[in-house]
């Protein structure tokens, strides 16, 4: 089963998610200094969005996002078949207005992503996977075209993480020493760099995050031929406690991980 029902049902949402967010975009006035907590009128209306087309679609799904939906708060968070979903990923590229955020709108089904999209409305540009099927991307109104993870190896390590502080080097910097990297908000948009081959190596170090952050780039990455596990190297695990994820995430070009995860693990 490809789910391709739910895939162009989680695409249909993303794309008017995208649509309202690029208008919302073009009036809102920059945060230069917008802080990491920071949500915005336009995460909730992306989301009530999201989560009203999804429910007409599939009624009897859980439906787990980020921000609180009065309207939805009553439908289960957990299930069997369950949509996670970021309304804005990012929100800080939002807010500071630098084009860094995406829509993310993932689906399990027992506990497994199957369906994930990636929508970048500065970009106009949308990854999408379901699984057995591909990881593929497009902008705008371009005919969809398949990604592949790189085959570089450490030699030319191409490293995608979020904004690091002036100064500063993140552990995975030190641990993998990579030869180039890139910085950018949205864990999404990180795990689409890795999918399309344009990004080898992205590590999420962070002592707690969301399924929200990462189920919909996950599956982007493995559907690509890459490999994404904790920082442990074991399955990641969905539908926890509060829906959090406290292992960490490393996603690479498969060939790399055993590696990567141990380098990591030695700093």
């Amino acid at each position: 089963m490809t789910f391709q029902d739910e895939l162009a049902a989680a695409r249909e949402a993303a794309a008017r998610a995208s649509d309202l967010l690029r208008r919302e975009y073009e009036n809102f006035t920059a945060i230069p200094d917008a802080p990491v907590t920071i949500s915005t009128h336009a995460d909730k209306a992306s989301q009530e969005l999201i989560l009203a087309y999804l429910h007409d679609r599939f009624p009897a799904d859980a439906l787990c996002a980020e921000e609180s939906t009065p309207a939805f708060d009553s439908i289960p968070k957990s299930g069997r078949r369950a949509w996670v979903v970021d309304p804005i990923d990012g929100t800080r590229g939002f807010a500071k207005k630098v084009g860094q955020f995406s829509v993310m709108i993932g689906f399990l089904v027992d506990g497994k992503p199957v369906v994930g999209v990636v929508a970048e409305p500065a970009q106009n540009r949308t990854t999408f996977a379901s699984v057995g099927s591909g990881c593929w991307t497009h902008t705008g109104t371009a005919e969809p075209t398949r990604c592949h993870v790189s085959a570089r190896g450490f030699s030319e390590l191409v490293l995608v993480q979020s904004w690091a502080r002036t100064g500063m080097s993140p552990k995975p910097v030190q641990a993998l020493a990579p030869a180039r990297v890139v910085e950018t908000y949205s864990g999404g948009v990180k795990l689409a760099h890795v999918a399309r081959g344009e990004a080898d190596v992205y590590a999420n170090t962070y002592e707690a995050f969301a399924d929200w952050d990462i189920c919909a780039g996950h599956l982007l990455v493995t559907e690509a031929g890459g490999t994404v596990t904790d920082l442990s190297g074991n399955p990641i695990v969905y539908q926890g406690e509060n829906f959090k994820q406290t292992r960490g995430l490393i996603a690479t070009n498969g060939p790399i991980h055993a590696e990567a995860v141990k380098r990591l693990a030695a700093v």
